[in-house]
């Protein structure tokens, strides 16, 4: 799963109000590459919620984005690289996302979310 992925996934245990940003457990990572697209990250930039994009990628190990960001940014080849890995190229493949409110574990197994609720969850 990719952090691209994971900033727009949440909870959506019935009665939870904060949901979002899941928390990662990372057991595994891996970097897969893909190619550099920098028009594409100008247009998701609006898209990302920064904050939680910045505490995934520190929860894979990946601490080299700034702790704010703006468009004006987006014109530093560097930044769009440093952008580009941690939205595209680092996968959670194995681990958890957690809920920040109830503490329920999502488990990610061969990078795909599970994401289903039990019945007393809906």
């Amino acid at each position: 799963m990719r952090l691209l992925t994971h900033n727009m996934l949440s909870s959506n245990i019935k009665g939870v109000t904060n949901g979002f940003p899941l928390l990662i457990e990372a057991e595994k990572v891996l970097e897969k590459p893909v190619d550099f697209n920098p028009d594409f990250l100008r247009n998701m930039f609006p898209k990302i919620d920064w904050k939680a994009l910045v505490g995934a990628a520190k929860a894979v190990g990946y601490g080299e984005l700034p702790d704010a960001a703006d468009s004006a940014m987006l014109d530093s080849d560097d930044f769009l690289r440093h952008l580009h890995h941690a939205l595209l190229q680092l996968h959670l493949e194995e681990g958890a996302l957690v809920c920040p409110e109830t503490g329920r574990r999502f488990p990610v197994n061969k990078g795909i979310p599970n994401m289903l609720l039990h019945e007393d969850e809906v």
